[in-house]
């Protein structure tokens, strides 16, 4: 007598996931079969054309269009009219940015940073390392509106902004290896581009000196500004503060009132980090 097969698994049903508790959970594998589409476009880093999107996530074309479709009418995902490619949706980047209020750097900076901005009259701009780069995820308008385009989103160039260097001076070398590649392209990478130049080695050197970096004029003629990074409790680069303003109305001197606040707001926000870290390490059982 033959072996009796094995039942299929309930249409809708997904694979079974034990807990800590030993018990065995039953998911839903239509909402599985979605996620490694999301997972397969956040890989990708960049808008995906269907073709890849299906060959990335392991699915028939026909099966990953009535799965984006779902997620399309969820706003997990939209579709460019004019490219016609894939590209996270509002739903994502508000579920990423409820994520990023969740995390005690940004939580810290968040109250630190109205208060710098409405204290010195300029913008300030709250930073994270983002697979393309430093990114924009706070902007604290203040003072007159600027004529450049900086919004939550924003991609800061590596070596052209202030922002940039920030990072390049502080943030491990692979994580920085693949910002180069992702704003410069794979055939320009960190050992190509100017990180490995003696003379934006000097620049990195002075950063670390001092604390912070400017930029005058730079990227965009008639804007200045000034960055410094805030620490974690393990010294890792938590995220870095930028303020910017109209070149001539702002002061980016390294030892100017601005940088002086800018300095004093880094700190204290670091100095919360530290504090709360201590504080889980003494009531940990």
């Amino acid at each position: 007598m033959g072996k009796a097969a094995k039942p299929a698994p309930s249409k809708g049903s997904g694979g079974s996931q034990t807990t800590d508790g030993g018990k065995t959970q039953r998911g839903i594998q239509s909402v599985e079969v979605g996620g490694r589409v999301l997972l397969a476009l956040a890989r990708a880093r960049a808008p995906l054309a269907l073709s890849d999107l299906s060959a990335a996530a392991e699915l028939a074309p026909g099966q990953a269009h009535a799965y984006l479709v779902s997620l399309s009418r969820l706003g997990l995902i939209k579709r460019d009219e004019l490219s016609g490619r894939y590209e996270p949706g509002p739903l994502s980047l508000r579920l990423g940015l409820l994520h990023l209020e969740n995390q005690p750097a940004f939580r810290a900076a968040m109250p630190r940073v109205a208060a710098l901005a409405e204290a010195i009259g300029f913008s300030v701009a709250i930073c994270i390392a983002g697979p393309q780069g430093p990114t924009i995820v706070r902007y604290e308008h203040a003072g007159f509106p600027l004529h450049v385009n900086l919004h939550v989103g924003t991609v800061m160039s590596l070596p052209a902004t202030s922002t940039g260097r920030v990072f390049c001076a502080y943030l491990p070398s692979e994580t920085l290896e693949t910002m180069w590649a992702n704003q410069s392209g794979p055939a320009q990478s960190t050992s190509t581009k100017s990180s490995e130049d003696a003379a934006f080695q000097a620049v990195l050197d002075k950063i670390r000196a001092r604390g912070l970096e400017c930029s005058v004029d730079a990227p965009s003629p008639g804007i200045s500004s000034l960055s410094a990074p805030v620490f974690a409790h393990d010294g890792r680069l938590a995220l870095a503060l930028t303020v910017i303003g109209s070149t001539g109305a702002i002061d980016v001197a390294a030892d100017g009132p601005v940088a002086r606040a800018l300095l004093a707001a880094a700190r204290d926000i670091g100095g919360e980090l530290a504090a709360g870290s201590s504080l889980l390490v003494s009531t940990a059982p």
